[in-house]
């Protein structure tokens, strides 16, 4: 069971849609219709390691991947984050502008965890849709939540509720759930509050100190519960990747 005072462990929170789910289940049934029925387990296993093993490899030209793994690529990724870098890398003017607007936190979150802060901007913008999606108070503030962490016994700030999507272990199936999330006066807060939410849990000792390594540190975050998503560290890793490559080209 995962502690409530640690992040929620959705693909996205709040307003999304359940269209990329839908998509997701959609292609695994047209998966299952190219083999046998007793081998689907098998197949789909194959397709989720060829597709993680390219985004950790930094993704690229998806021409590489099978036609399964092709479908599956494009139905698994999150509405509005990878959808928003283009085989270049380039990125578009909104997502520039979420990314100016919290550089001077991801510098100073990304020294505190001993991380690239191109990482820790990717965290951001994988968890709020770079900034489109965010956790809401009831009155409809924002709640400069970015990083879809939970408010457990023991926190003592502002709260607000909102529906997220949990997965299932096993199955993989997507449900909805209302769940309490901390609440801040400013992205500085959140900032702060997720280096020490990471600093303080043991479970994430893994993905601390990893440097530019995108995938050590998405895989770290997985292995401690950080989400259910099962395609959470692979998308994690592929959008930190493309980052830190415009990082490198400017």
């Amino acid at each position: 069971m995962r502690q409530a005072d640690f992040p929620t462990s959705r693909a996205t929170a709040a307003t999304q849609s359940t269209a990329a789910t839908s998509a997701v289940q959609s292609n695994m049934h047209a998966t299952a219709a190219t083999v046998a029925a007793g081998s689907f387990g098998s197949v789909f296993q194959q397709v989720q390691g060829e597709v993680a093993r390219f985004i950790e490899q930094g993704g690229g030209n998806a021409t590489s991947l099978s036609p399964q793994g092709r479908a599956y690529l494009e139905q698994s990724q999150p509405v509005n984050v990878l959808g928003s870098i283009n085989q270049g890398g380039e990125i578009g003017e909104v997502q520039q502008q979420f990314l100016a607007s919290i550089k001077p936190w991801t510098q100073e979150t990304g020294a505190r965890l001993g991380v690239a802060p191109e990482i820790v901007a990717a965290h951001a913008a994988l968890e709020s849709g770079w900034g489109q999606r965010p956790l809401r108070q009831g009155t409809g503030a924002d709640t400069n939540n970015l990083f879809g962490i939970k408010a457990g016994g023991k926190w003592q700030g502002d709260v607000a509720s909102n529906v997220t999507t949990e997965y299932e272990a096993g199955s993989g199936t997507a449900l909805k759930k209302t769940e309490r999330f901390r609440s801040y006066p400013d992205q500085a807060s959140a900032f702060r509050d997720y280096a020490q939410v990471l600093l303080d849990n043991p479970r994430y000792r893994a993905a601390l100190n990893t440097g530019a390594d995108a995938g050590a540190f998405a895989q770290g975050l997985a292995r401690g519960g950080y989400a259910t998503d099962p395609n959470y560290a692979a998308k994690l890793t592929q959008l930190a990747t493309r980052l830190q490559r415009t990082a490198a080209a400017d």
